[in-house]
């Protein structure tokens, strides 16, 4: 029987565009996907990735470039930053932002020392190219952090300290690709730098003064449904990360600054707060897992030697950095072994902040499709390696709750 004797069947061309068909196939891989992997022991997150490799368009091609899916990894990826923020016990990020600074310092620092060098030398890419790949390497994305909300181990300080610390390296890193994007178009006047200026200015005046006491006003009026407040919460964070994005900066900062101004609203616990949780959890953070999975492809390896050279050698960078980035906070603030690798797993994830500085980098012509293929390889990598070594360290703190808190 054609498709023309039966229309319905069309929606099933691959890859599908039915909005429906898209979304019961995803809902069916977060659903299937801790069933089926959780026997074994493997993180949902891993999974989630790999999935995401296997139905997306360099796989099984069941989904593909699609609308409703980046919307809804958009959606993710926010929920990430927010949930980490909110999450964030504030007396205790206080008495520990000394270190989260720290931090920020080292794990931005180190991985741009080592791998500057390494890409203008060794693999003999220009200036520009270089700068861009090796602040590439100082970023992450928390990745395993509903790891960390599973185990319920968020108290821990060395959880707050690389919290603290993403926000600030990120935040860190994609100024810098706004001034190589700068640089790339003749454009680093000083109008440039007055108007970064100004609008980071603003944008932090708005988020941290203007937005919590909106909130709280909303959040006060009589008879306010559980619904309401929840969508007051949504409301805020996409506002927060909107105002980001018009002052040129990522809008994941302003979902995490949004967080950090209102967590004293959300009381934990409370319904609020663990219906941010749940949503998140269940629907968009794993959405946002598909997707990256959805852009890595596998075929790049097999491309020819230099692809697998660069590839190679950005992962192995990345990961080093950051390790050693986790050691000297380790050794500074006398952490044990466990802590060490809870830090390490959680910031070595590259996924949503790398992902969008290579392909601007690339749109804008400064780095080349070796550096691209090598990226979406290190981004897998990566988070694997995070959301392994993030769950083992989570496992071993449950064993030793009071393992270094902040007193």
């Amino acid at each position: 029987m054609s498709n023309n004797a039966w229309p319905g069947l069309q929606q099933f061309h691959l890859p599908f565009t039915s909005p429906v068909l898209v979304f019961f196939t995803v809902l069916l891989v977060i659903l299937l996907i801790p069933i089926l992997l959780g026997r074994i022991r493997v993180p949902d997150i891993v999974g989630f990735i790999i999935a995401g490799i296997i139905i997306g368009p360099y796989g099984l091609n069941l989904l593909g470039k699609n609308p409703a899916i980046d919307l809804f990894a958009t959606i993710g990826l926010l929920y990430i930053m927010f949930l980490a923020g909110i999450e964030l016990n504030i007396d205790r990020f206080k008495k520990t932002r000394h270190k989260s600074l720290m931090f920020g310092l080292l794990t931005f620092s180190i991985p741009i020392t080592i791998g500057f060098p390494i890409c203008h030398y060794l693999l003999g890419y220009a200036l520009l190219p270089s700068i861009l790949t090796a602040s590439m390497f100082a970023t992450h994305t928390l990745v395993a952090y509903p790891i960390i909300s599973k185990y319920k181990v968020a108290e821990n300080e060395a959880v707050g300290v690389t919290v603290g610390g993403t926000i600030l390296t990120d935040t860190a890193v994609l100024l810098i690709l706004a001034i190589i994007i700068g640089a790339k178009q003749g454009g680093l006047t000083s109008v440039f730098w007055l108007r970064l200026m100004i609008s980071m200015a603003v944008f932090l005046a708005v988020v941290f003064f203007v937005v919590p006491r909106i909130a709280k006003w909303l959040l006060g009026i009589k008879g306010q449904s559980k619904t309401a407040q929840y969508i007051c919460m949504m409301a805020c964070m996409f506002f927060s990360a909107l105002l980001a994005q018009v002052a040129g900066i990522e809008p994941i900062v302003g979902a995490f600054m949004a967080a950090l101004a209102l967590n004293r609203l959300i009381p934990k616990p409370s319904k609020l707060f663990d219906d941010i949780q749940f949503v998140g959890n269940a629907i968009f953070i794993p959405f946002f897992l598909v997707s990256v999975g959805m852009v890595v492809n596998l075929q790049v390896l097999f491309h020819g030697p230099a692809a697998l050279v660069v590839a190679a050698t950005l992962t192995i960078v990345a990961l080093a950095g950051k390790w050693l980035s986790a050691f000297f906070t380790q050794q500074l603030y006398h952490y044990s072994n466990t802590q060490r690798q809870l830090v390490f797993g959680l910031s070595s994830s590259h996924a949503a902040a790398t992902l969008a500085m290579i392909l601007i980098g690339y749109k804008n012509g400064i780095i080349d499709a070796n550096l691209l293929n090598g990226t979406i390889v290190l981004i897998l990598v990566t988070c694997m390696v995070a959301s392994f070594v993030t769950e083992r360290a989570a496992r071993k703190l449950l064993t030793a709750p009071k393992e270094q808190m902040v007193e």
